[in-house]
């Protein structure tokens, strides 16, 4: 909360700064504030309050400008204080639904509907849409097979109840007999099933050191390979980007420095992995310039949500320049999300 009490012809022209500048990215000047508000408020009123406003740090001016422009602490306080929901309308809602319906009956390739889904959001959005796969970490484990792929490989597939699958591969220094994996794998389901997968990397030595009589070489090869089996893949191949194209067009993006950047951000995965795998909220999160973990991420902002599958989760976003509809954007995520939640409560994959 800021702790700052702005007044009423503070707020509102607060207000007005924010929304007039997202519109048309150039910064505002007092006359214009003078006559396309109903503040009935001299040009010099307003500039006096706009001066105040600046010693408070909500706004600043640019150099090229006598206008101002918000800043991050701008944003945050109308964020959280002046901003009005903005709904999806009617035609938003249903063109957004059966294009994600679509995608979701006619694919066989869970991938596809990531892809066509962050796709689809960057488009309407026109800034980045990010959409992760769930994250496998609270899924409940339905069934472990081992299987012999050569002499010094094994492929193990864990199968989760929300439907989805993970595969690893294993490298071994010896031959292992097909009736010894067979054994492991009985006993593996027998003290594993039921249990999610943060829970059985957290105790899996444990769990297992009963077997370890049994064969300790084969055993020892699953302890140590538990990160691997059991943990999220971190290369930054869990995660789509959409929306490239349409961001780009922004006005921020004529500068070829902002340009670069910004084409820098989208193929750095591994970064936007991370800003949104640390979302665990069921509501709309959001973090604006100098909020953001990350140098590379002070002059956008970043609204994500999660949506469910079951006992998984994913993570389901926007990122762009600082300028953004907030209410616009909060208001697609929240919906796309829901949609996306209630979409695999009828099926699997």
């Amino acid at each position: 909360m800021m702790s700052e009490i702005l007044s009423h012809r503070e707020k509102e022209i607060l207000k007005y700064i924010v929304e007039n500048f997202v519109k048309s990215a150039l910064p505002v000047g007092s006359r214009v504030v003078s006559k396309q508000t109903d503040l009935n408020l001299s040009s010099a009123t307003i500039r006096n309050v706009m001066s105040d406003l600046e010693e408070l740090e909500f706004l600043s001016t640019p150099h090229t400008s006598a206008g101002r422009v918000p800043t991050d602490k701008g944003y945050r306080y109308y964020v959280n204080s002046l901003m009005s929901k903005e709904n999806l309308s009617e035609t938003e809602i249903q063109s957004l639904k059966s294009q994600i319906e679509e995608i979701h009956t006619g694919s066989t390739d869970k991938d596809d509907i990531f892809i066509e889904t962050s796709k689809i959001l960057g488009k309407i959005s026109h800034q980045l849409a990010v959409v992760s796969q769930p994250f496998l970490k609270s899924g409940v484990l339905e069934k472990l097979d081992i299987i012999k792929l050569s002499s010094n490989k094994l492929l193990v597939v864990i199968n989760i109840q929300s439907g989805f699958v993970k595969t690893v591969i294993l490298e071994i220094d010896s031959e292992i007999s097909k009736s010894k994996l067979e054994k492991l794998t009985v006993f593996l389901n027998e003290k594993l099933q039921g249990l999610k997968l943060n829970v059985i990397r957290e105790t899996f030595a444990d769990r297992i050191k009963e077997y370890q009589y049994q064969d300790s070489e084969l055993v020892q090869l699953f302890i140590n390979s538990i990160d691997e089996i059991y943990s999220e893949d971190v290369k930054g191949n869990r995660i789509y980007i959409g929306g490239t194209g349409e961001v780009i067009m922004q006005p921020e993006f004529d500068d070829p420095k902002n340009f670069r950047n910004i084409i820098e951000l989208t193929e750095d995965k591994n970064l936007v992995l991370h800003i949104f795998r640390n979302i665990d909220e069921e509501k709309v999160s959001i973090s604006i310039g100098n909020e953001n973990p990350d140098q590379k991420l002070i002059d956008y902002s970043v609204i994500c949500s999660n949506y469910s599958i079951g006992d998984i989760k994913g993570n389901i976003g926007i990122l762009g320049p600082k300028r953004m509809n907030y209410s616009k954007m909060i208001s697609l995520i929240e919906y796309t999300s829901k949609l996306i939640s209630e979409l695999y409560k009828k099926s699997k994959f």
